[in-house]
């Protein structure tokens, strides 16, 4: 009898999940002058998985998917770029991560802290995957 997820997907014990939690970066963010002059705090998370059966069977970081390298590429792009939406840089991380070809499916999330009044941040996500879709 197969194991139900949460959102009613099959676990698959060679399916890995990484989680970038709370990666704090600042960069010029936004469309108001002071917004285009300076750079502002961002907190992007990220859920990534791949298959990491090769990885778990032989335990070489040559057959894993390596998120240093991932979370360093993520840095110099937002940290180096200037975006006036967050929807753009949102787009910007999740295709950088979606370009390794291991990754099945992602999900980033990018948080912009303090961009309203009397909230604690406003954030978009958005996810891809590689899996074929359904038609509807």
């Amino acid at each position: 009898m197969p194991i139900h997820a949460l959102d009613d997907q099959h676990f698959d014990h060679d399916l890995a999940t990484i989680r970038i939690k709370n990666l704090r970066l600042r960069t010029h963010i936004g469309i108001k002058d002071d917004e285009i002059r300076n750079r502002q705090d961002v907190v992007i998370n990220a859920v990534i998985r791949y298959r990491a059966d090769k990885a778990v069977e032989f335990n070489h970081i040559e057959q894993a998917l390596n998120y240093r390298t991932i979370t360093k590429e993520v840095i110099a792009l937002v940290e180096d770029h200037r975006f006036l939406l967050l929807e753009r840089m949102t787009r910007e991380v999740l295709d950088l991560i979606m370009g390794h070809e291991q990754v099945l499916t992602a999900q980033v999330e990018i948080d912009k802290p303090h961009a309203l009044r009397f909230s604690d941040s406003v954030s978009i996500t958005l996810s891809d995957s590689r899996e074929t879709r359904r038609p509807q």
